[in-house]
Protein backbone atom coordinates (compact mmCIF):
# COMPACT_ATOMS: atom_id res chain seq x y z
CA UNK A 1 0.00 0.00 0.00
CA UNK A 2 1.37 3.26 -0.64
CA UNK A 3 1.64 6.28 1.79
CA UNK A 4 -0.37 9.22 0.20
CA UNK A 5 1.75 12.19 -0.01
CA UNK A 6 1.60 15.62 2.22
CA UNK A 7 1.66 18.56 1.38
CA UNK A 8 4.09 21.33 3.01
CA UNK A 9 2.54 24.58 3.17
CA UNK A 10 5.14 27.16 3.03
CA UNK A 11 4.44 30.27 5.69
CA UNK A 12 5.39 34.01 4.21
CA UNK A 13 8.11 34.42 6.75
CA UNK A 14 9.54 30.87 5.14
CA UNK A 15 9.59 32.24 1.71
CA UNK A 16 10.84 35.46 2.21
CA UNK A 17 14.09 34.68 3.99
CA UNK A 18 14.27 32.19 0.72
CA UNK A 19 14.14 35.29 -1.40
CA UNK A 20 16.15 37.49 0.54
CA UNK A 21 19.07 34.89 0.60
CA UNK A 22 19.07 34.61 -3.56
CA UNK A 23 17.19 30.85 -3.59
CA UNK A 24 14.60 31.78 -6.40
CA UNK A 25 17.55 34.69 -8.30
CA UNK A 26 15.82 35.10 -11.53
CA UNK A 27 12.68 32.63 -10.92
CA UNK A 28 9.19 33.84 -11.54
CA UNK A 29 7.60 32.24 -8.62
CA UNK A 30 4.62 33.28 -6.62
CA UNK A 31 3.81 32.04 -2.84
CA UNK A 32 0.02 30.87 -2.84
CA UNK A 33 -2.21 29.76 -0.14
CA UNK A 34 0.77 28.63 1.16
CA UNK A 35 2.35 26.79 -2.14
CA UNK A 36 5.00 28.06 -4.61
CA UNK A 37 3.34 28.61 -7.99
CA UNK A 38 5.68 29.28 -11.33
CA UNK A 39 3.91 32.91 -11.98
CA UNK A 40 2.82 33.48 -15.95
CA UNK A 41 6.06 36.06 -17.61
CA UNK A 42 4.73 39.39 -18.37
CA UNK A 43 5.22 40.42 -21.78
CA UNK A 44 4.94 43.80 -23.74
CA UNK A 45 1.17 43.37 -24.49
CA UNK A 46 0.94 42.71 -20.50
CA UNK A 47 2.82 45.59 -19.94
CA UNK A 48 0.68 47.90 -22.25
CA UNK A 49 -2.17 46.83 -20.25
CA UNK A 50 -0.53 47.79 -17.23
CA UNK A 51 0.34 51.22 -18.70
CA UNK A 52 -2.79 51.28 -19.75
CA UNK A 53 -5.19 51.06 -16.43
CA UNK A 54 -2.30 52.91 -14.73
CA UNK A 55 -2.94 56.03 -17.05
CA UNK A 56 -6.59 55.59 -17.07
CA UNK A 57 -7.10 55.31 -12.91
CA UNK A 58 -4.47 58.31 -12.25
CA UNK A 59 -6.68 60.19 -14.54
CA UNK A 60 -10.27 60.05 -12.47
CA UNK A 61 -7.95 60.63 -8.89
CA UNK A 62 -8.91 64.23 -7.87
CA UNK A 63 -6.09 66.40 -7.10
CA UNK A 64 -4.61 66.27 -4.14
CA UNK A 65 -4.25 62.64 -3.69
CA UNK A 66 -1.54 60.68 -4.42
CA UNK A 67 -2.07 57.04 -6.69
CA UNK A 68 0.60 54.16 -6.18
CA UNK A 69 1.37 51.54 -7.92
CA UNK A 70 2.77 48.39 -6.24
CA UNK A 71 3.33 44.90 -6.94
CA UNK A 72 3.41 43.63 -3.93
CA UNK A 73 0.46 41.71 -2.69
CA UNK A 74 -0.48 39.48 0.46
CA UNK A 75 -0.92 36.23 -1.05
CA UNK A 76 1.92 37.20 -3.54
CA UNK A 77 5.38 37.97 -4.16
CA UNK A 78 6.44 41.03 -5.57
CA UNK A 79 7.44 39.30 -9.11
CA UNK A 80 3.71 38.13 -9.42
CA UNK A 81 2.20 40.14 -12.30
CA UNK A 82 -0.69 41.09 -9.93
CA UNK A 83 -0.60 44.75 -9.00
CA UNK A 84 -2.51 47.30 -6.42
CA UNK A 85 -3.16 50.58 -7.19
CA UNK A 86 -3.93 52.38 -4.50
CA UNK A 87 -4.90 56.32 -3.38
CA UNK A 88 -4.65 58.37 -1.10
CA UNK A 89 -5.48 61.85 0.18
CA UNK A 90 -2.57 63.57 2.29
CA UNK A 91 -2.44 65.91 4.31
CA UNK A 92 -0.83 69.52 3.11
CA UNK A 93 2.86 69.22 4.48
CA UNK A 94 2.56 65.55 5.34
CA UNK A 95 2.92 63.34 2.25
CA UNK A 96 3.53 59.97 2.86
CA UNK A 97 3.04 60.49 6.49
CA UNK A 98 -0.07 61.23 7.92
CA UNK A 99 -3.39 59.69 5.04
CA UNK A 100 -7.05 60.26 5.51
CA UNK A 101 -8.48 57.71 3.67
CA UNK A 102 -7.15 54.96 1.21
CA UNK A 103 -8.61 53.24 -1.15
CA UNK A 104 -7.17 50.30 -2.91
CA UNK A 105 -7.83 48.14 -6.35
CA UNK A 106 -6.06 44.81 -7.45
CA UNK A 107 -5.64 43.99 -10.47
CA UNK A 108 -4.76 40.67 -12.71
CA UNK A 109 -3.81 40.49 -16.32
CA UNK A 110 -3.50 36.91 -17.93
CA UNK A 111 -2.77 36.47 -21.47
CA UNK A 112 -4.82 33.78 -20.95
CA UNK A 113 -8.50 33.06 -19.24
CA UNK A 114 -7.84 31.39 -16.35
CA UNK A 115 -9.98 29.91 -13.39
CA UNK A 116 -6.66 30.04 -11.08
CA UNK A 117 -7.30 33.85 -10.75
CA UNK A 118 -10.98 33.52 -10.79
CA UNK A 119 -11.24 30.84 -8.02
CA UNK A 120 -7.54 30.58 -5.80
CA UNK A 121 -6.42 34.19 -5.92
CA UNK A 122 -10.01 35.86 -5.73
CA UNK A 123 -10.52 33.60 -2.37
CA UNK A 124 -7.36 35.57 -1.38
CA UNK A 125 -7.96 38.73 -1.71
CA UNK A 126 -11.51 38.21 -1.11
CA UNK A 127 -10.36 36.65 2.61
CA UNK A 128 -7.76 39.56 2.84
CA UNK A 129 -11.35 42.59 2.58
CA UNK A 130 -9.87 43.61 -1.02
CA UNK A 131 -13.06 45.43 -1.52
CA UNK A 132 -12.87 46.19 -5.48
CA UNK A 133 -10.71 42.78 -7.47
CA UNK A 134 -10.60 43.56 -11.15
CA UNK A 135 -9.21 40.91 -13.73
CA UNK A 136 -8.28 42.25 -16.93
CA UNK A 137 -9.33 39.70 -19.36
CA UNK A 138 -6.53 39.92 -22.53
CA UNK A 139 -8.10 36.86 -24.50
CA UNK A 140 -11.63 37.61 -24.23
CA UNK A 141 -11.25 41.71 -24.41
CA UNK A 142 -13.31 42.15 -21.16
CA UNK A 143 -12.74 43.76 -17.99
CA UNK A 144 -13.96 41.01 -14.74
CA UNK A 145 -15.05 42.99 -11.94
CA UNK A 146 -15.19 40.93 -8.49
CA UNK A 147 -16.99 43.13 -5.49
CA UNK A 148 -18.41 42.32 -2.29
CA UNK A 149 -16.23 40.12 -0.52
CA UNK A 150 -17.87 37.31 1.99
CA UNK A 151 -17.50 34.40 3.87
CA UNK A 152 -18.18 30.95 1.75
CA UNK A 153 -16.79 27.85 3.17
CA UNK A 154 -16.99 26.25 -0.17
CA UNK A 155 -14.49 28.71 -2.22
CA UNK A 156 -10.70 27.81 -2.31
CA UNK A 157 -9.74 29.77 1.25
CA UNK A 158 -12.86 30.25 2.36
CA UNK A 159 -14.05 33.42 0.78
CA UNK A 160 -15.35 34.52 -2.77
CA UNK A 161 -17.02 37.76 -4.43
CA UNK A 162 -20.82 38.22 -3.92
CA UNK A 163 -20.98 40.28 -7.27
CA UNK A 164 -19.36 39.19 -10.51
CA UNK A 165 -19.28 41.87 -13.51
CA UNK A 166 -17.66 41.08 -17.14
CA UNK A 167 -17.73 44.12 -19.07
CA UNK A 168 -16.99 44.72 -22.62
CA UNK A 169 -16.17 48.16 -24.95
CA UNK A 170 -18.28 50.18 -24.89
CA UNK A 171 -19.34 49.71 -21.63
CA UNK A 172 -17.70 51.75 -18.33
CA UNK A 173 -16.41 51.37 -14.94
CA UNK A 174 -16.21 52.76 -11.43
CA UNK A 175 -13.60 52.25 -8.99
CA UNK A 176 -15.36 51.70 -5.52
CA UNK A 177 -13.03 54.18 -3.97
CA UNK A 178 -14.57 57.26 -6.66
CA UNK A 179 -18.02 56.12 -7.62
CA UNK A 180 -18.57 59.09 -9.33
CA UNK A 181 -15.90 58.53 -11.63
CA UNK A 182 -16.11 56.41 -14.50
CA UNK A 183 -13.49 54.72 -16.69
CA UNK A 184 -14.06 53.62 -20.11
CA UNK A 185 -13.42 49.60 -20.24
CA UNK A 186 -11.55 50.55 -23.53
CA UNK A 187 -9.13 52.48 -21.95
CA UNK A 188 -8.37 49.61 -19.81
CA UNK A 189 -7.15 46.99 -22.88
CA UNK A 190 -4.13 47.29 -25.16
Amino acid sequence: MQTPLTLRRWQRAEYDRLVDLGVFQGEPIELIGGQLVVAEPQGSYHASAITKVDYALRAIVPPGWIVRLRRRCPSTTNRSPSLIWSWCQDTPGTIGHRIRRTRRLWSRWRNRASTFDRTRKGSLYARAAVPDYWLVNLVDGVVEVYRDPEPDASAAFGWRYRSVTRLAPPATVAPLGFSGERIAVADLLP
